[in-house]
Formats: C-alpha cells, structure tokens, sequence
C-alpha cells in the first residue's frame, strides 16, 4: 500500500503542498475530492455523523479516523476517552499532530479483545472496510467482540440502488453477479496510484439481516438526503 490517502492528510497538515484527491469506483468515473473537507469541524460535518457524534457514549473506538476529526471533537468538545485507528500511518501521524492523545496504527480485526468499549463508531461509509458482503460477517463477529455490555457500534452506510438505470417499470437493472453494492475503489494523489481495493456500501436491510445473522440489533437512527443512513448495533 502507497498509502496515497494518508500522504494526502499529512500534506494538508503540514502544509506540504496538498493536492486534491482522485478517486474513481467501478461504477463511477474520477472524482476530485479536497482533502480540506476530511479536517472538517463539527458544524461542517453532515447531519448523520453530527447525530453519531451525539449519540457517542463512554469509552469509545473511532475506527478508520483517517484525519481524526470525528476524535477530536470526542476528545476536546465531549472528554470523552477515545482511542483511534487507522491503517495509514500517515493519517496517524497526522491525527498525532492535531493532539489525539490515544492513536494507533492497527487493524480492527488485530484488535486484543481484552479492552472492549462502549462505543464503537465506523463514519464515511463505516462498512467499506467490509471490503465485501462475504467478508462482513467476520467483521460483525470482531466488532462485537469488542463491544463492553450495553455497548453500541454507530455505523453508515448508502444504499446504492440510485446509481444504477431504473426501467419502465421501475425496475433497476443491476449487475447478476455479486451485490451490488460490491465497488472497486482506486486513489489517485500527486500523479501516483493506488493499488484498487475493495469498498462495501450496504443498504440498510441487508445491513440489518447481517447483523441478526451475527447476534445483533440493528436499528435504523436516521436517515439522510441521499439514500444515506446511520444505523446502530447492540448485543
């Protein structure tokens, strides 16, 4: 892994010439995105991550921090003891130097189960990391895993049926093979490419089945503008 994206966030930190960031999907074309927006303050965020930030109790795991805002605004504006993860050195570097006391390099599924919490959230698309609908079950199992009793796990997700063509009748003509919320994810940063991985949207039913599949509650918090939805899940 170049870790295109994690450079990104540590460039805009820094302040080392920051660019914007190019992602593409399998089902969309190049899309720029400005790493200014991942440092976004609490009243710039969306309504969904405001509400998980809310809703945000005790001990908590912020999964996938990327440039750790979510954290910070825990941390600072809630005391809230927080501990957050991310595969990307880089953004942990970053997250470092804006002041999150308690952030790591690792891996949920590496976690020692041992230290368990009271909230575990997953932001920007919290099932991606999924990577597939094969995959999400082995998640399911870690974060709950992790979970203290009476713990929750604040996770969004969209529900990408708009991005596919819709018949006469209304029906969408998705791909046979696969789900489809099934994507390939590729990062461009400074002329440099990623190497393409897997990036899991799940709508809210089949997010719903897996988790009772997998002895948990779900339970739709909100909803957003855009086929877009924040869920939590309780043992």
């Amino acid at each position: 892994m170049k870790d295109l994206f994690g450079k990104a966030i540590l460039d805009y930190q820094t302040n080392n010439s920051p660019e914007d960031i190019l992602t593409e999907t399998s089902i969309s074309e190049a899309d720029e995105m400005s790493v200014a927006y991942l440092f976004r303050n609490y009243n710039e965020m969306p309504k969904l991550e405001q509400k998980a930030l809310q809703l945000a109790k005790g001990k908590v795991l912020d999964v996938g921090c990327g440039a750790g805002s979510h954290a910070l605004e825990l941390q600072n504006e809630r005391n809230l003891e927080v501990t957050a993860i991310d595969i990307s050195e880089n953004a942990v570097k970053a997250c470092q130097l804006r002041g999150i006391k308690n952030v790591k390099v690792a891996n949920i599924l590496d976690l020692d189960i041992e230290n368990k919490f009271d909230t575990i959230l997953l932001l920007m698309n919290g099932t991606g990391i999924f990577g597939t609908l094969n995959e999400t079950a082995k998640y399911l199992q870690k974060l709950k895993s992790l979970l203290n009793e009476g713990g929750q796990i604040l996770i969004d997700s969209s529900d990408l049926i708009y991005m596919f063509d819709q018949d006469e009748d209304g029906a969408c003509s998705i791909p046979a093979d696969g789900y489809y919320g099934e994507l390939t994810f590729t990062v461009q940063y400074k002329g440099e490419t990623e190497e393409t991985f897997p990036w899991l949207y799940l709508d809210y039913n089949t997010l719903q089945n897996a988790a009772i599949a997998n002895g948990l509650q779900c339970e739709l918090v909100a909803e957003g503008e855009h086929f877009d939805y924040l869920a939590k899940l309780t043992l």
